[in-house]
């Protein structure tokens, strides 16, 4: 993956990055207040070979002049029908209400889509209050399920050929 957004690079992860996107990861969680999780939550991050790259999904990252300022990333999951999970997508604060997230989304859903995954679902926090908006104004469904403990909201969204059907569900 390969990508721009007005000044922004979108581009793959690679191995030296891994240091950058836990710094962007952490520090956003620490704003929101909720604790980085390297052997829990956060494990796919210290660990994105296996978690991703091995298992057929995607981590992008996003530069700005060089530096990383946020991550977006995906993987398969079992939960629900051939499905994905979106992870780590977080941006710095500087780069916030740019329309980087609503650029990013559906990049992330084109990619899912051309992979033919049916299901997207995202786990997030209440207090991640920009992000809750951006999946609610993009028509993903509230869900039960959440999984991981600093999570209290669950969404998903239907693509593919079954999406309408399953929307209107």
């Amino acid at each position: 993956m390969k990508s721009r957004y007005r000044d922004f690079l979108i581009r793959d992860w690679h191995e030296a990055d891994r240091t950058s996107a836990i710094a962007v990861i952490s520090s956003v969680l620490a704003e929101y207040g909720l604790q980085w999780e390297p052997k829990g939550a956060d494990r796919d991050v210290v660990e994105v070979e296996k978690y991703y790259l091995q298992t057929g999904g995607e981590f992008w990252v996003v530069e700005y002049q060089n530096k990383l300022v946020g991550t977006a990333a995906y993987y398969p999951i079992s939960r629900g029908e051939n499905a994905v999970e979106i992870r780590k997508m977080y941006l710095l604060p500087a780069v916030r209400g740019q329309g980087l997230g609503k650029f990013l989304l559906p990049q992330l859903e084109s990619a899912i889509a051309s992979r033919n995954f049916q299901q997207i679902w995202v786990e997030t926090a209440t207090v991640l209050k920009e992000a809750v908006k951006l999946y609610e104004s993009n028509g993903y469904q509230p869900a039960t399920g959440v999984e991981t403990p600093r999570c209290d909201r669950l969404y998903v969204k239907y693509i593919g050929p079954r999406s309408t059907f399953n929307t209107i569900l």
